[in-house]
């Protein structure tokens, strides 16, 4: 059974950091890639960061490029993405993933979250003014 857990969420200041992390296993995929999207109240998902297990190559989308850092461990099934210099429109909820490289690569690029078909439940950040 596929079992993802995210922590790190919370409350911050703008402009301060937090770091989040992701704990996947239970799954088979060959070549796979962990994401993290996010949904603000109101508004859809959004895709914003995955890293490849083939070689820890990362995507940023641009919301949060120059501001974030994907990283992973020796396995490559703990995704920590440490963000700074955080904005109020980082509030949301923050979701990880897992899935077939491919897959993962179209779903969090096109925010296609439908191809996708593990996740966690999420956890909460909340960044004031």
């Amino acid at each position: 059974e596929v079992h993802i857990v995210e922590s790190g969420g919370g409350l911050v200041q703008a402009g301060g950091s937090l770091r989040l992390s992701c704990s996947a296993s239970g799954f088979s995929f060959a070549d796979y890639g962990i994401g993290w999207f996010r949904q603000a109240p109101g508004k859809e998902r959004e895709g914003i960061s995955f890293i490849s297990s083939i070689d820890s190559s990362a995507y940023y989308a641009d919301a949060i490029k120059g501001r974030a850092t994907i990283s992973s461990d020796n396995a490559r099934t703990t995704v920590t993405l440490q963000m700074n210099r955080l904005k109020p429109e980082d509030t949301a909820v923050y979701y990880c993933a897992v899935a077939d490289l491919a897959t993962m690569i179209n779903a969090i690029m096109g925010e296609n979250y439908d191809a996708i078909h593990h996740w966690g439940r999420g956890t909460l950040v909340t960044v004031s003014t």
